[in-house]
């Protein structure tokens, strides 16, 4: 038996796909994950944005985010739908830490807070 682990996936759909294409390529990929016994799986879709850089001569792309629990072998498997489907023009998935090791974990001190600064004298 193989341990299902939290994964969050961030994909960039080609921005000239109508929006019922773009609503169809996202349920594609959900549906792939259900098929693949993927739980508790959320969808964010985070909009038209401009791409820091020109994708396969596209700037601009439809982010989508997927969150979900799943095998390893699945991120194999949906990762290679995503690169041989024409709609995807960039995608990362990456694996999440459990929320209940994130509590025990040491505190990390935020690089935003303010530091105090030393004046020599």
């Amino acid at each position: 038996m193989t341990l299902k682990r939290l994964y969050e996936t961030m994909y960039i759909l080609r921005p000239d796909l109508p929006d019922q294409d773009a609503d169809a390529a996202i349920a594609k990929y959900q549906d792939f994950l259900v098929q693949q016994e993927a739980e508790d799986i959320t969808i964010q879709h985070r909009g038209r944005r401009r791409l820091a850089y020109d994708i396969k001569g596209h700037r601009e792309g439809i982010y989508i985010q997927l969150n979900y629990v799943a095998i390893p072998k699945t991120i194999e498997t949906l990762e290679k739908s995503m690169r041989l489907g024409d709609d995807v023009i960039r995608y990362m998935t990456i694996k999440l830490e459990p929320e209940a090791e994130e509590e025990n974990a040491e505190e990390i001190p935020d690089a935003e807070a303010p530091v105090e600064a030393v004046v020599a004298e």
